[in-house]
């Protein structure tokens, strides 16, 4: 189960992806054709204040032409330690200083088109955040919840973004109480 590249061709180079354009052969000898997103990887981070309290942002998604509540995210900038990017955007989208990380892995949201790597943190901030210094095109406001609010967003399906219903994922599973922060998620308790 192995896809042999035999060309590779670059057909667009932007701010934050390239498009290549490659024809493979598979291990039966079928040849084939893949359209391949290049990110040099972002980071998520799950933020919860000492009070227990999760922060999050909304933010307008051109994309899918709808407002989301997601939690902090941003890309890699070139030969960034993901560490450092989470501490970064954290501070930049919200306000708040991080005083603890805690990595719970990383993901591929779409390998069937894209190489991006997802960094997932669960991170400790400050309780009262400074002015957030979002990118100039960037419109964001912090939303705080409890952990029960954010499950029954997600219940609702009010939030739909993949990386923030992942790393909550993770960080209940991985966490049972986290060693960020001294909530359990409301799932693990009862």
């Amino acid at each position: 189960m192995y896809e042999r590249t035999l060309t590779s061709t670059r057909a667009y180079t932007g701010r934050v992806l390239a498009l290549d354009l490659l024809e493979i052969e598979t291990d039966q000898g079928v040849r084939a054709k893949r359209d391949i997103v290049r990110h040099r990887g972002a980071v998520a981070v799950l933020c919860r204040r000492p009070d227990g309290m999760l922060v999050l942002v909304r933010q307008f998604r051109k994309p899918v032409e709808k407002i989301l509540l997601e939690v902090v995210a941003g890309k890699l900038e070139a030969d960034e330690n993901p560490e450092v990017c989470a501490r970064r955007e954290v501070l930049e989208e919200t306000g708040h200083t991080v005083t603890a990380l805690r990595s719970l892995g990383f993901i591929h949201p779409t390998p069937g088109y894209s190489d991006e790597t997802l960094h997932l943190f669960e991170a400790q901030v400050d309780a009262t955040p400074q002015a957030h210094q979002a990118d100039a095109d960037e419109d964001l406001a912090t939303v705080t919840l409890t952990p029960a609010e954010f499950e029954a967003r997600i219940a609702s399906g009010e939030i739909v973004d993949a990386k923030t219903l992942c790393i909550w994922l993770l960080a209940c599973l991985k966490g049972r109480k986290a060693e960020v922060g001294d909530q359990k998620c409301p799932s693990n308790t009862h």
